[in-house]
């Protein structure tokens, strides 16, 4: 059994097969999701668990290079920004890690090249996020 790191065993097998620049998505429970595209649904109930807590979880677990969000997040949801940031300034101390911007309907449109979409249970607006994946060497 697993001491540390994620106990999603959906989640740990989609972060071990990605490679430099692969994708994943944390989504909140009202983003759609591609057919064609994993579907990992951790939603219980409305509010569980949070999309932040699933970002620093999975952020801890994986090298990230770029995230994009929603460009509707800055006014539709100031505080879940401010909290990705910090988490981001947190997480990789002395690493820059490019942070982009897009219509929320190009965000939608992104999760089409995921591996993966992680559903929590989050219902404030604009709580997306997609990670790309860094390179661990070099």
């Amino acid at each position: 059994m697993k001491k540390q790191g994620i106990l999603n065993s959906d989640i740990s097998r989609v972060l071990s097969y990605m490679g430099h620049t692969d994708r994943i998505c944390i989504g909140d429970c009202g983003l759609p999701i591609p057919d064609e595209v994993e579907r990992i649904d951790l939603s219980l109930k409305f509010g569980v668990p949070h999309f932040i807590d699933v970002l620093k979880e999975v952020g801890a677990d994986m090298k990230i290079e770029k995230v994009i969000l929603a460009e509707e997040i800055k006014n539709q949801n100031p505080k879940v920004l401010d909290e990705v940031l910090n988490f981001l300034k947190e997480s990789e101390t002395g690493f820059n890690i490019e942070v982009e911007y897009v219509p929320h309907t190009k965000l939608k449109e992104l999760t089409n090249d995921c591996k993966a979409v992680v559903r929590t249970g989050e219902t404030t607006p604009y709580a997306n996020i997609i990670l790309q994946a860094g390179c661990i060497f070099g």
